[in-house]
């Protein structure tokens, strides 16, 4: 099996894998660190030796062996034999033939609940979750929350020992705890896909599997809680935003904006599962977030072409989520919408605006919105510079490239 593929495999499998050990043994941070430790040794030897009949067993084995020598190590620091002795047993029992427990729940799905318990911070829950359920690194983590890596480091080391020292035991919360957790939980799958959906860094535009993996874990969410209808909204956001992943690479990689796509590629049955889910949800209450902007998503997958789409009707459905919100990326597409709306000048005042938040004034996106405008508006020696300036910006390869390609355009005209 190809390095890459290999990779892809272990990718999938890694939260399964820390699930089960967690289960079995506990100790959040201790099993996440054996669990590391059987990847990088599957990692080495999986592309020389080969894939084993059994991946996910191999790999919960290996933790489980490199778990008991941890706790063996810390018995012989600690000096506390009856301590240890409770803590699991020492010999790995025979890894179970799929990830679920035996009440037949995914062990993904209770560990990414576990990471979300009230006992951490938001932003704790969001950022271990991404690490041992999303398998980012926390590099990737870092730039989805705009903060330096290091910072983040800290975070996720400081939220493993919470887990540690709060005994949370493995196994889903009872009914009236999955409304509290909820909020971080889909937040964290919303980060998921968005990595997934455009990466941030790398030679890839999209990271199919995480993308993959945020919808099966929506799904499995949905399927708990089936009248929750930020629940269904998120799930619709995804299928509707991932429809038109097929259409949004090149052959050779490239990027392609979703007014020059091939709208014949995106993926019907993924439009029509998102338009019917976001349907549903609208009228049984006051719509959230992930509602509107799955509503936002529907209204761009339904237009016949890209001259066709209702930019009045999104630039209102971001006017709403800007009312919830204050967030500096929905002010920035708000701004596009306006400018689809009602011309490029219309958005370029809203964007100038955004240039003194400093949640936003460094990002990539920005400067990229900003150059898109001004295109329009036909001053191309500013469009340049800012398609430059974007460039800079950006840890992504395929951005990084198209953004050089549409400055090179601008002087070439010139």
């Amino acid at each position: 099996m190809p390095d890459t593929e290999v990779e892809d495999l272990l990718r999938r499998l890694a939260p399964q894998v820390l699930g089960a050990v967690v289960r079995r043994y506990g100790h959040f941070d201790t099993a996440e660190d054996a669990a590391q430790e059987a990847l990088l040794a599957a990692a080495t030897r999986w592309p020389r030796d080969g894939v084993p009949d059994n991946p996910r067993g191999w790999l919960i084995t290996v933790a489980s062996r490199r778990l008991t020598d941890l706790l063996r190590g810390e018995q012989a620091r600690r000096r506390r034999e009856d301590t240890v002795a409770r803590w699991a047993p020492l010999e790995p029992s025979p890894a179970p033939a799929a990830g679920r427990t035996p009440s037949g729940t995914d062990d993904t799905l209770i560990l990414l609940f576990m990471c979300c318990h009230p006992s951490l911070s938001p932003a704790s829950q969001i950022a271990l979750t991404l690490r041992a359920v999303g398998g980012l690194t926390t590099a990737e983590i870092a730039r989805a929350f705009l903060v330096p890596e290091a910072t983040m480091t800290r975070r996720i080391s400081r939220a493993k020992q919470r887990v540690k020292e709060s005994g949370i035991p493995f196994g889903m919360p009872r009914h009236p705890e999955h409304a509290e957790r909820l909020g971080a939980v889909l937040h964290v799958l919303y980060l998921i896909f968005n990595e997934g959906y455009a990466s941030t860094s790398g030679p890839d535009l999209q990271r199919g599997e995480l993308a993959a993996e945020a919808i099966r874990l929506a799904r499995m969410v949905h399927r708990m809680l089936p009248g929750d209808g930020e629940v269904a909204g998120l799930l619709a956001l995804m299928l509707l935003t991932d429809a038109r992943r097929p259409a949004r690479t090149a052959p050779d990689g490239g990027l392609v904006p979703m007014a020059e796509q091939d709208r014949s590629l995106w993926n019907a049955a993924y439009i029509a599962e998102g338009v019917a889910l976001i349907t549903e949800a609208l009228p049984q209450g006051a719509p959230g977030p992930y509602q509107l902007q799955a509503a936002i998503a529907a209204v761009h997958d339904e237009a016949p072409s890209a001259e066709a789409t209702d930019w009045p009707q999104i630039a209102a459905l971001y006017e709403l989520l800007l009312r919830m919100s204050g967030n500096p990326v929905v002010a920035l597409n708000h701004a596009v919408a306006v400018a689809m709306a009602q011309g490029p000048q219309a958005g370029l005042d809203l964007v100038a605006k955004l240039q003194h938040d400093e949640r936003i004034a460094g990002d990539h996106r920005l400067h990229a919105v900003r150059a898109h405008l001004l295109e329009m508006a036909g001053d191309r020696a500013a469009a340049r510079h800012s398609y430059q300036e974007a460039a800079l910006r950006t840890t992504s390869l395929p951005q990084q490239r198209y953004l050089h390609a549409r400055a090179a355009r601008l002087a070439d005209d010139h």
